[in-house]
């Protein structure tokens, strides 16, 4: 993991799971409880966070792009990311910012890696180019299973208007794919990541998180509670 003097440098944070899973949420409540500390945070997400990457995501999820091959689709995900580590969250972690970031690199391993069936040590080569090396400290998944988080998403798209996207057209069995990615990831660096049932009560979700972000922050020598 790239860092300059760990005294100094920020946190980062990162939020995974299905969309539908309430990854906003968390990070919103998450933020929040972190300036009422007086921790300055960058909050952000992906694709996306700087103005090129913003462009790129747009790209990514226009649902007239149906014939977006997956090397097409990877290496777009991965340039968005390559800004936004250099432009966004580097800068702020060297400023001793800690970063909250709605998804990151292991969302390129478990839709496109587990999902989509791309090699994963190729994935893995350019998620490394692509980011320097940069790893999250903290991995928070919000787990749910693909027909929860397609309901939810329906539901979203009925009462709030909200127009899916060209990857949420993708059936229950690449989410379950999906899925199946993250929890490898996760088991196999349990210290990096914490699993979350997404079905539990927002204010249960969020106390969870704040428990776990604690003990981070104490580690880094960072000393208080969060509300």
């Amino acid at each position: 993991m790239t860092r300059t003097d760990a005294a100094n440098r920020g946190l980062f944070i990162t939020l995974e799971g299905p969309d539908g899973a309430g990854k906003t949420t968390q990070a919103a409540l998450l933020v929040r409880a972190l300036q009422e500390r007086g921790i300055s945070v960058n909050e952000t997400r992906e694709p996306g966070g700087t103005r090129i990457g913003e462009r790129i995501r747009d790209i990514l999820h226009d649902l007239g792009h149906q014939e977006m091959l997956s090397p097409t689709e990877v290496l777009l995900f991965a340039a968005s990311r390559a800004q936004h580590v250099g432009e966004r969250i580097q800068p702020a972690l060297e400023a001793g910012q800690t970063v909250v970031c709605d998804r990151f690199a292991e969302s390129t391993l478990a839709y496109q890696g587990y999902g989509r069936g791309v090699d994963l040590d190729a994935l893995r080569r350019i998620t490394q180019f692509a980011t320097g090396g940069l790893r999250p400290d903290l991995v928070i998944l919000l787990d749910l299973d693909a027909s929860a988080a397609m309901e939810r998403r329906r539901r979203d798209e009925q009462s709030n208007g909200i127009l899916r996207n060209r990857l949420d057209r993708l059936d229950a069995s690449f989410y379950d794919q999906v899925r199946r990615g993250y929890l490898e990831m996760a088991d196999q660096e349990p210290d990096r990541w914490l699993i979350l049932d997404a079905m539990l009560p927002i204010a249960m979700l969020h106390q969870a998180i704040c428990e776990r972000v604690e003990k981070l922050l104490a580690d880094h020598g960072t000393v208080g509670d969060l509300d």
